[in-house]
């Protein structure tokens, strides 16, 4: 379940490698700003995620793999496995240092003594500050961290123990920060944190995601393209329908936090929504925006999920046109309700997966094949590829400055991206 990913500057000796979610990749750039501040020299830095056991088992390789290749590097690990399990880092003969979730944001934590373990109490932490940044390097869309932590209990997630209790970044760090990226060039912004539909309820005021969207693209006009990550089907507020509706600067692409169709395994997984509600969600977003793409997450084959629960999932696929699947067999996480559940067989998760990867899959082609010959917007990563508003990956056989917007007409498509020529 991670996503890795590097982030190398030569000049400053400074590596961090990345695994996990969207809000790391935003952290990694925090770190590596203050690992170059506090001169650190030939230090390589994990920042792990801990959302399934293959995650940590991936990133203990990878730490030994960096050992056997840079014997005299400073090896620090820090994020959600490490912040749930720091022994099990320290321990590691190839480890200097285990720096906790939340010190790993502070300046302090990478200046003075080197203290080989510096983790505190993550649910003693109250307060999210606002790391401004200069932009990130590597990537053409910018993350922008707006809530941390997460107040709810989902039985089989173990990150409220490495991320700790909801906190949200106040209105007017976030249009700061916001505004210094545009600056910099940046011309799209994801949203991104733990569990961005819970933000707010800790400011003054409580402000509401969809207020907080609301006053940002008023604040900061230039900014030409907002993103969010992935969304508590049940926790979008009115403010947000709004913007959804009428905001073309919001990207008409929402991904989200899904987990299972049906309702008894949902009621197990204690996910706040039903599979109605999903289904209602979708029809109103194409009701107020009729393009609208959706992504998901999904877990296959959760404890006691049978094959007629397994095909209530694999039919909201369809039912909703899910278009962006990331799917996942159920992994045990130790210390989690779901772990003392009834389990699936491990070959039945895997197969459950691949039917729903298959699904998502053929969604996916349908959705390419309709895109032929649309004019569009992309955003110019990195090769000559991008993506458009609606999140489609696209090819370009000519060479385009990275971090510009074209207009573009689709062509075609191979291998899940789409060809295109610039207008």
């Amino acid at each position: 379940m991670t996503v890795t990913e590097k982030i190398k500057d030569t000049e400053k000796q400074a590596e961090v490698v990345t695994f996990g979610c969207r809000l790391n990749i935003y952290e990694s750039e925090v770190m590596r700003a203050h690992a170059e501040t506090a001169g650190l020299k030939d230090a390589i830095i994990f920042n792990t995620c801990a959302v399934t056991k293959q995650a940590e088992r991936e990133a203990r390789r990878a730490i030994r793999k960096a050992r056997r290749e840079n014997p005299d590097a400073e090896i620090i690990v820090t994020g959600c496995a490490a912040q749930i399990n720091p022994d099990m880092f320290g321990q590691m003969a190839e480890v200097n240092r285990v720096i906790g979730n939340d010190l790993k944001l502070k300046a302090e934590s990478w200046t003075g003594e080197h203290n080989p373990m510096k983790v505190n109490d993550i649910m003693a932490v109250t307060e999210t500050a606002g790391h401004l940044i200069s932009g990130f390097e590597g990537h053409a869309r910018a993350f922008v961290q707006v809530q941390n932590g997460c107040d709810h209990r989902c039985t089989f997630c173990i990150i409220p123990y490495g991320r700790g209790n909801s906190r949200s970044v106040p209105i007017g760090e976030i249009v700061a920060q916001v505004k210094k990226l545009v600056a910099e060039g940046y011309k799209e912004v994801v949203l991104t944190g733990v569990d961005v539909t819970s933000y707010g309820p800790d400011l003054p005021g409580k402000p509401k995601l969809g207020q907080m969207m609301r006053r940002l693209l008023a604040l900061v006009p230039e900014l030409p393209r907002l993103r969010l990550s992935s969304l508590d089907p049940v926790e979008i507020d009115e403010d947000m329908w709004e913007l959804i509706a009428n905001e073309p600067r919001l990207m008409p692409h929402l991904h989200l936090s899904l987990q299972a169709g049906d309702d008894m395994v949902l009621k197990r997984m204690k996910r706040r929504h039903l599979r109605d509600d999903v289904i209602a969600v979708c029809e109103k977003a194409r009701r107020l925006r009729p393009d609208v793409v959706f992504g998901a997450d999904i877990i296959a084959g959760f404890p006691t999920e049978t094959d007629e629960m397994f095909e209530n999932t694999r039919a909201i696929v369809e039912e909703c046109d899910l278009t962006y699947l990331h799917v996942f067999p159920y992994s045990e996480r130790e210390g989690t309700p779901a772990a003392k559940m009834p389990p699936v067989d491990h070959p039945i998760r895997k197969q459950r997966a691949k039917v729903l990867r298959e699904a998502g899959e053929a969604n996916l082609q349908k959705r390419l094949q309709e895109n032929i010959g649309r004019e569009v917007e992309v955003l110019i990563e990195k090769n000559n590829t991008g993506h458009t508003p609606h999140f489609i990956p696209v090819k370009f056989d000519t060479d385009l400055a990275e971090g510009t917007l074209v207009r573009a007409k689709l062509t075609g498509h191979n291998n899940n991206v789409m060809t295109a020529k610039v207008i």
